[in-house]
């Protein structure tokens, strides 16, 4: 019977799906037999179909909503096209009664017309010649005027048209001044203005403890923000530097030669394409750093023996005035090796001198040979950069032919760098080697007419 029951209520439950919370609801009192049971389902049923025909009415209500809702849209977008439509025949006619005023203001202007145009081009070509003179850093904004009567679409006033030959004039009279000014460097002092000193259109420097060269430039990737005064990243030769320094310290009314600019900061711009010293000697590559590290060795090594026959020869010197030997210097031990053998025969004196003294020569020519081998070696490196840039050279000129000499650059200058580099490392080495080797035969020359002399005495004092 319970088996039953449970078959009963399964079966219900699987039935009754829309009445799933009234049954959880009733889930707190037990069933006591099969007809509470079906009373139950049935009670279920008849809650679930209520509810489902609300649902229907609820869901029939929001349809007839939206079907309103979507009238009024149609009849709100139909509206919006009739007024566009209107808008549409009106801009229409603006534009056939513009083109009718424009053609009446033109036959109206009459001649007038073609003078009004010549005067905007050459308001416009001098605004833009205005806006990119040095001047306008100390005058600012004072193309604007022309610019608005180069844009203007009325007939100018006298005054307007005046303004074109005015401006004019006052450049002419700008260009011959030498004047300094307070003005903004960009990145420099904060913001804050400096004190710029202008000579005519051509350049301007500012003083920042020593004249630096700037600017009067527009950003090529911005032009909408105008000309502005810029340092120069790569500050011309020292030669300018000190021009420019005697030009800004100079008192007023001294005649000082300055520097001067033709081509109104074009020939300043180009030191920003010169490479520097270091940048010279990247573009060497390898071998310009193997013939940098060959030179400081090579130098070193020979300053510390330039350095130690120095000091050899100085003792040797210092040796030559004492009677008493001393190990620390080849004529000592020369000397040395004659007391071993004063009294032997003179052949054999002879012998233990030469002996002493091929002792001390490779001493003193120590590291002669190397700086030798380094100063040929140093060219032949140069020489192998050269033509290592010409092959380079070559490479790219296959690749990409001979239409931009900017692409052999790199190559070319590969080739001219190390061949400098080997021959300035060559030069001094020359030099250094010369003096040691000098130095070197000295004290051996010294040595030998030392030595020849002690023999000459014990000559003199056996045959007394």
């Amino acid at each position: 019977m319970k088996k039953m029951i449970s078959m009963i209520a399964a079966v219900s439950i699987g039935a009754g799906v829309f009445a799933a919370p009234a049954l959880a609801a009733q889930e707190q009192q037990p069933v006591r037999s099969i007809q509470e049971l079906l009373d139950r389902v049935r009670a279920d049923s008849r809650d679930a179909a209520a509810e489902n025909q609300r649902r229907l009415q609820e869901f029939r209500q929001r349809r007839d909503e939206q079907s309103a809702l979507l009238r009024q849209a149609q009849g709100t977008l139909a509206g919006l096209q009739a007024e566009a439509e209107r808008g549409r025949v009106q801009f229409e006619a603006n534009q056939t009664a513009i083109s009718q005023l424009d053609a009446e203001l033109r036959a109206a202007q009459g001649e007038y017309g073609e003078l009004f145009g010549a005067a905007r081009q050459a308001a416009g070509e001098v605004a833009a010649l205005i806006e990119g003179s040095l001047i306008s850093s100390q005058f600012p904004r004072r193309h604007e005027p022309l610019m608005d009567l180069a844009e203007s679409r009325t007939l100018p006033d006298r005054r307007e048209l005046d303004q074109i030959w005015q401006v004019q004039l006052n450049e002419m009279r700008a260009q011959g001044q030498v004047v300094t000014y307070n003005a903004r460097v960009v990145g420099q002092n904060d913001g804050q203005p400096l004190p710029i000193t202008r000579v005519g259109p051509f350049i301007a420097l500012v003083d920042r403890g020593g004249a630096q060269y700037v600017q009067w430039r527009v950003e090529p990737t911005n032009r909408a923000a105008g000309y502005r005064m810029e340092e120069l990243s790569t500050q011309p030769p020292g030669r300018l530097v000190s021009a420019a320094n005697a030009l800004i310290n100079a008192e007023p009314g001294d005649i000082v030669s300055g520097p001067v600019d033709p081509s109104r900061g074009g020939l300043l711009r180009v030191y920003l394409e010169v490479p520097s010293l270091t940048q010279r000697f990247e573009q060497g590559g390898l071998v310009a750093q193997i013939i940098l590290a060959l030179l400081v060795f090579s130098a070193a090594f020979g300053i510390f023996r330039l350095f130690v026959l120095l000091g050899v020869n100085s003792a040797i010197n210092a040796q030559k005035r004492r009677s008493t030997a001393s190990s620390s210097n080849p004529l000592g031990r020369i000397m040395l090796a004659y007391e071993e053998v004063k009294d032997r025969p003179t052949s054999t004196i002879e012998l233990k001198i030469d002996e002493a003294i091929l002792r001390e020569t490779p001493k003193l020519e120590f590291g002669l040979n190397f700086l030798k081998l380094a100063a040929a070696v140093a060219p032949l490196l140069g020489l192998l950069g050269t033509v290592t840039g010409m092959i380079r050279t070559f490479t790219q000129i296959t690749l990409f032919g001979t239409g931009d000499p900017k692409i052999m650059a790199g190559g070319i200058s590969e080739a001219l760098v190390t061949t400098v580099m080997g021959l300035i490392a060559a030069i001094p080495l020359l030099f250094i080697h010369s003096f040691a080797a000098s130095f070197a035969r000295g004290a051996q020359s010294t040595l030998e007419e030392q030595a020849a002399g002690i023999i000459a005495r014990h000559a003199e004092e056996s045959r007394g």
